[in-house]
């Protein structure tokens, strides 16, 4: 076993005292928190050797130039922010993990015969703007300058937290990459399930990001006394909504290649003794194929209807997000492979059923992506876990695949 794998956790562990005070890691777009970490991660990567500035979007980059600088660039890259209460190693270990790696090489004297360019994208969450995949949207050419005056439960808009961040949000079109200049993009990041685990292996190859789609659902009913209201005449809200819930786990659990959420619901009045007369909720699909899930989403809409109606409650419903699953280049999977095989270890093949900055790096360049094994399949949570071996073997297939990816590039 190498160093890298102990570095990278000594690495992982500085990052994550960069959060708010609470259980897990929070640190949002634009936060003191995460102002504090990008300033240690500047000079992180100064230490390794990268030539480093920050874009219009608060990402973070450190290029290495390589013996021939004219080459077409290889983006290896993840995100600084987390979720609220969150682990210390969603996103962040993309980017500190790659950085070891590189570093190392830089130590050894063992320069790439092209540039590479390591990412930390701004925002991938969307916590605190809910605007997801800001930083690599960015990248990609794609991000849309209405979300500046997005604001959160403050008030504070987008564009003020990134200046907070110390970036100039007037120059992000010009954090946009010319496609011919890129080669293509790597993303190394936990599983954030438990396949791997259960299969006892460290590492899997992406093939496919999933396709979501969120929804707004209004349900209206009438509020009355809880206790003078007759059973039979009530229209309450919070049942309806209860329905809805059971129509989409059922929904899911008899569809392959489909998963679902209600992960929010607010009852309106929300009070002890009032029958509750609207409620607001989201409801979300997963699936790695467009066909499974707007089909999904036609049947559980017909569903609803008819549930709904039954009980006498009026609905109101709002596709408010939707993104199309994404394939993982075949030349980079082989390319994965290759550096994993040279390790004789197994080669497992499996798509994630969450987002990723990938969906928005797709319109700039092929991707890829590594998984690394985490403990439970936990993620999102203050116990999220990895191991310093997994962090070695993850580094190890890193540095073997960037020297495969100049082969594959000749």
């Amino acid at each position: 076993m190498s160093s890298m794998g102990r570095e990278a956790m000594t690495l992982l562990d500085q990052a994550a005292t960069f959060s708010e005070p609470g259980p897990g890691v929070t640190r949002v777009l634009g936060s003191a928190e995460h102002q504090a970490l990008l300033v240690e991660m500047r000079q992180w990567f100064e230490s390794a050797g990268a030539e480093v500035s920050l874009d219009g979007a608060g990402n973070l980059v450190g290029r290495w130039a390589g013996t021939d600088p004219s080459a077409r660039t290889l983006i290896i890259g993840s995100h600084q922010d987390t979720v609220r209460q969150g682990g210390r190693y969603d996103g962040i270990m993309g980017v500190l993990l790659p950085l070891v790696v590189l570093q190392q090489r830089q130590a050894e004297g063992r320069p790439l015969p092209y540039p590479v360019e390591l990412v930390a994208f701004s925002d991938e969450e969307g916590t605190r703007f809910s605007s997801t995949l800001v930083g690599s949207a960015a990248l990609a050419g794609t991000f849309d300058p209405t979300l500046l005056q997005a604001t959160d439960a403050d008030g504070v808009t987008m564009e003020q937290a990134l200046r907070d961040l110390g970036a100039d949000p007037a120059i992000i079109p010009a954090a946009a990459r010319d496609p011919q200049q890129v080669s293509g993009f790597l993303e190394l990041h936990i599983e954030q399930g438990p396949l791997l685990e259960a299969e006892n292996l460290p590492v899997g190859i992406v093939t496919a990001i999933t396709g979501i789609e969120r929804h707004d659902l209004r349900i209206i009913g009438k509020a009355g006394h809880a206790g003078t209201t007759p059973m039979h005449l009530r229209r309450d809200a919070l049942v309806g909504a209860s329905e809805v819930v059971q129509l989409l786990d059922q929904l899911c659990r008899d569809t392959d290649e489909l998963v679902g959420v209600v992960g929010q619901l607010k009852v309106i009045p929300d009070a002890v003794n009032v029958i509750p007369g609207a409620v607001e909720m989201s409801l979300e699909l997963r699936s790695p194929q467009t066909r499974i899930r707007r089909r999904a989403r036609d049947i559980l809409l017909q569903q609803i209807e008819q549930a709904l109606k039954a009980r006498h409650l009026d609905w109101e419903h709002r596709l408010n997000y939707e993104q199309t699953e994404v394939s993982c280049s075949p030349r980079i999977q082989s390319t994965l492979a290759a550096a994993i095989q040279d390790q004789g270890l197994e080669t497992r093949y499996l798509f994630s059923g969450a987002g990723h900055d990938g969906l928005a790096m797709e319109s700039l360049t092929d991707i890829g992506m590594l998984f690394m094994r985490c403990e439970d399949g936990l993620s999102h949570h203050p116990d999220e876990a990895v191991t310093i071996d997994d962090l070695d073997v993850t580094a190890q297939t890193l540095d073997r695949f960037l020297d495969h990816w100049a082969e594959a590039n000749q």
